[in-house]
């Protein structure tokens, strides 16, 4: 079964850049999409076979995840249940037979970490939220997290210590979400590789030069390692500023 998680940066703008081609050609089973900055009724996209779920944010133009699946799920959840939060169209929740799958778009903690405090609450609560669906059953979370985790998932850690996305506070967080029971899937299968990433600054060339930074997931509960086959990062995709993520299971 093949997972794709991919943060668009506008779908009204990526449908106008071979969207459906790559969607066609990495075929997946499910399919989620962040940062769509798009409300009810703004496009019409479907795809054979596939049902799509959409969490839209309140404000226009900005944030907000769809899922595309070919599978039907017992029930879909938007949000988090936490009226703080639930409203930028961040997180949608299919309950499948066999797991939960969560799609996410965590908060940026933006320039001069001016939203790094609400990051702190959000991580908290999106920490427990995982903890209790992942004790019905295994929980598969997906996403762009806004987080690079180690010195590793990042071109520069040096001169990014302290900017969003790289704060110790937000990679403390990825730490303890991790110790509690969720595996980084990539991780899993490529401990010590160096230079992937999977978003690149629209500036200086970034992505020409792979100056990037690893902050697109899929975690999965500790109990689904064996079930793992394959992660990887599909970095021959373009049309956002980030490419799409992949992971396979049995």
């Amino acid at each position: 079964m093949k997972f794709i998680s991919w943060n668009v940066n506008g779908l009204r703008a990526v449908v106008g850049k071979d969207f459906s081609k790559t969607f066609a050609t990495l075929d997946a089973d499910f399919f989620c999409l962040q940062e769509t900055k798009m409300q009810e009724g703004q496009l019409d996209i479907e795809f054979p076979g596939y049902t799509s779920y959409w969490n839209y944010a309140e404000k226009k133009g900005y944030s907000g995840t769809a899922v595309f699946t070919k599978h039907t799920p017992l029930g879909v959840t938007y949000g988090m249940g936490i009226e703080e939060h639930d409203h930028e169209g961040r997180i949608i929740t299919l309950e499948m037979e066999d797991f939960y799958l969560v799609n996410v778009y965590t908060p940026n903690s933006q320039e001069e970490l001016r939203r790094l405090d609400y990051r702190m609450v959000w991580e908290e609560d999106f920490r427990s939220y995982l903890l209790a669906l992942d004790q019905k059953k295994p929980v598969i979370a997906c996403g762009d997290m806004n987080v690079a985790h180690k010195e590793i998932d990042l071109k520069n850690p040096k001169t990014n210590r302290r900017n969003a996305g790289f704060t110790d506070e937000e990679r403390e967080k990825m730490t303890e979400l991790l110790g509690s029971g969720f595996t980084d899937t990539f991780r899993h299968f490529y401990p010590d590789l160096e230079g992937v990433y999977s978003w690149w600054s629209y500036r200086f060339r970034a992505r020409e030069k792979n100056t990037g930074w690893r902050i697109d997931y899929f975690l999965t509960s500790k109990r689904m390692d064996d079930q793992l086959v394959s992660a990887s990062i599909h970095n021959e995709v373009f049309g956002s500023d980030h490419c799409p993520v992949e992971l396979v299971i049995k």
